[in-house]
């Protein structure tokens, strides 16, 4: 299994970009759009997350920046009916955190508006992810993924707990991060509730 890939960027096209290796061997790579649009120039050092995909009839490399966004593409080709065209659609519709907080709410109309979901396969796909990618819709100021250590998860589900929306405790839990440091998920939980008074 191939996970990481370091080298050199020699092509950068939106259908697949190629990398060659310290040791001369050139992968091609798949991306969605949302990584493609970050990648540097060709001939630029370049290191991607990837996923190797194996198929009866093919054997496919998926490349990303981020860890948070490999793990997504993973748990959307763990969906019934999502393989790995239509999970590469998705992460190119919506960046990885975005995408994650439209199963989580289930929006409907965000996810038909991506290429090959209708209506129908957004409300499947949303029931059958929706608990399974919390940890990935919430996303750290920088963009990164809040680590489990900071208490960003458990401070959101315990806001959603109290009444709160997904979005409206999202949104207070990043408010507080913002602002610096805090100590675990209690003083979280405290900080949002206060932003929210």
């Amino acid at each position: 299994m191939i996970s990481r890939l370091r080298g050199t960027l020699l092509t950068r096209e939106p259908e697949g970009i190629e990398v060659e290796t310290p040791g001369g061997v050139v992968y091609e790579v798949e991306v969605p759009l949302t990584v493609f649009e970050r990648l540097p120039a060709p001939d630029s050092p370049i290191e991607l997350r990837t996923l190797q995909v194996v198929r009866e009839d093919s054997v496919a490399l998926y490349g990303f920046n981020e860890p948070h966004e490999r793990t997504l593409f993973k748990r959307l080709l763990g969906a019934s009916g999502v393989g790995a065209k239509l999970a590469l659609a998705m992460l190119s519709t919506y960046a990885a955190p975005r995408l994650a907080r439209a199963l989580v709410e289930k929006d409907i109309p965000a996810l038909t508006q991506i290429s090959g979901v209708g209506k129908k396969t957004a409300e499947r796909i949303a029931l059958e992810l929706s608990d399974k990618v919390t940890d990935l819709a919430v996303a750290a100021p920088q963009g990164g993924p809040i680590t489990a250590a900071s208490g960003a998860q458990e401070a959101v589900a315990a806001l959603v707990a109290l009444g709160y929306g997904f979005s409206e405790a999202d949104d207070a839990v990043r408010a507080v991060l913002e602002k610096g440091e805090v100590e675990g998920a209690d003083e979280l939980i405290r900080s949002a509730l206060q932003l929210g008074r």
